[in-house]
Protein backbone atom coordinates (compact mmCIF):
# COMPACT_ATOMS: atom_id res chain seq x y z
CA UNK A 1 0.00 0.00 0.00
CA UNK A 2 1.79 3.25 -0.69
CA UNK A 3 2.54 5.43 1.80
CA UNK A 4 0.43 8.51 0.80
CA UNK A 5 -2.65 6.46 1.05
CA UNK A 6 -1.37 4.93 4.58
CA UNK A 7 -1.50 8.34 5.77
CA UNK A 8 -4.73 9.06 4.28
CA UNK A 9 -6.34 6.48 6.09
CA UNK A 10 -4.68 8.06 9.49
CA UNK A 11 -8.15 10.04 10.38
CA UNK A 12 -6.31 11.87 13.39
CA UNK A 13 -3.72 13.31 10.44
CA UNK A 14 -6.49 14.50 7.97
CA UNK A 15 -5.86 17.82 9.33
CA UNK A 16 -2.29 17.55 10.70
CA UNK A 17 0.75 19.62 10.32
CA UNK A 18 2.81 19.05 7.44
CA UNK A 19 5.26 18.36 10.49
CA UNK A 20 3.09 15.58 11.93
CA UNK A 21 2.14 14.10 8.41
CA UNK A 22 6.37 14.32 8.19
CA UNK A 23 7.12 11.69 11.38
CA UNK A 24 4.17 9.92 10.21
CA UNK A 25 5.24 9.74 6.80
CA UNK A 26 9.03 8.29 8.79
CA UNK A 27 6.67 5.48 11.26
CA UNK A 28 5.15 4.30 8.06
CA UNK A 29 8.30 3.93 5.98
CA UNK A 30 9.68 2.07 9.15
CA UNK A 31 6.87 0.21 10.16
CA UNK A 32 6.62 -1.29 6.44
CA UNK A 33 9.92 -2.22 6.51
CA UNK A 34 10.47 -3.79 9.94
CA UNK A 35 9.74 -7.52 11.45
CA UNK A 36 6.65 -8.21 12.87
CA UNK A 37 8.46 -7.26 16.27
CA UNK A 38 8.60 -4.16 14.91
CA UNK A 39 12.66 -4.31 14.54
CA UNK A 40 14.69 -3.67 11.60
CA UNK A 41 17.97 -6.13 11.19
CA UNK A 42 21.32 -3.42 11.20
CA UNK A 43 21.85 -4.47 7.35
CA UNK A 44 17.98 -3.28 6.79
CA UNK A 45 18.10 -0.35 8.10
CA UNK A 46 21.41 0.31 6.06
CA UNK A 47 19.71 0.02 3.26
CA UNK A 48 16.55 1.48 3.94
CA UNK A 49 18.52 4.64 4.81
CA UNK A 50 20.42 4.41 1.72
CA UNK A 51 17.07 4.09 -0.31
CA UNK A 52 15.04 6.48 1.51
CA UNK A 53 16.91 9.12 2.33
CA UNK A 54 19.99 9.16 0.27
CA UNK A 55 19.23 12.74 -0.42
CA UNK A 56 20.63 13.52 3.14
CA UNK A 57 23.57 11.37 2.94
CA UNK A 58 24.81 11.44 -0.35
CA UNK A 59 27.89 13.66 -0.23
CA UNK A 60 28.32 12.62 3.23
CA UNK A 61 30.70 9.24 3.11
CA UNK A 62 34.07 11.18 3.67
CA UNK A 63 33.07 13.03 7.27
CA UNK A 64 34.04 11.17 10.29
CA UNK A 65 30.45 10.97 11.68
CA UNK A 66 28.57 9.55 9.11
CA UNK A 67 31.67 6.96 8.80
CA UNK A 68 31.04 6.57 12.87
CA UNK A 69 26.98 5.86 12.47
CA UNK A 70 27.65 3.40 8.71
CA UNK A 71 30.00 1.26 10.94
CA UNK A 72 27.67 1.19 13.85
CA UNK A 73 25.32 -0.35 11.25
CA UNK A 74 28.10 -2.62 10.35
CA UNK A 75 28.81 -4.00 13.73
CA UNK A 76 27.04 -7.36 14.46
CA UNK A 77 26.87 -6.73 18.34
CA UNK A 78 23.67 -5.62 18.55
CA UNK A 79 21.44 -6.96 15.40
CA UNK A 80 18.16 -5.26 15.89
CA UNK A 81 17.41 -1.60 15.40
CA UNK A 82 13.74 -0.29 16.69
CA UNK A 83 11.84 2.78 15.82
CA UNK A 84 13.54 4.73 18.80
CA UNK A 85 17.30 4.35 17.68
CA UNK A 86 15.80 4.59 13.94
CA UNK A 87 15.11 8.12 14.49
CA UNK A 88 17.52 8.98 16.28
CA UNK A 89 19.59 7.24 13.16
CA UNK A 90 17.66 9.80 11.04
CA UNK A 91 18.24 13.05 13.06
CA UNK A 92 22.18 12.31 13.16
CA UNK A 93 22.11 11.82 9.54
CA UNK A 94 19.88 15.06 9.29
CA UNK A 95 22.15 17.19 11.75
CA UNK A 96 25.18 16.76 9.38
CA UNK A 97 23.73 16.76 5.86
CA UNK A 98 24.99 19.19 3.52
CA UNK A 99 21.37 19.18 2.45
CA UNK A 100 20.25 20.62 6.02
CA UNK A 101 22.79 23.69 5.30
CA UNK A 102 20.99 23.87 2.15
CA UNK A 103 17.08 23.99 3.38
CA UNK A 104 18.41 26.58 5.87
CA UNK A 105 19.39 28.93 2.81
CA UNK A 106 16.43 28.54 1.43
CA UNK A 107 14.75 30.30 3.99
CA UNK A 108 17.37 32.74 4.38
CA UNK A 109 17.07 34.11 0.57
CA UNK A 110 13.78 34.15 0.65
Amino acid sequence: IPIAKQLASIKALGKGSDLEKAFATAALVYNNSADPKGKLSKAETKKLLQTQFGAFIQGQENKPKYKEIISALDDESETEIDFEDFMILLVSLTLMSDLLHEIKNVKMTK
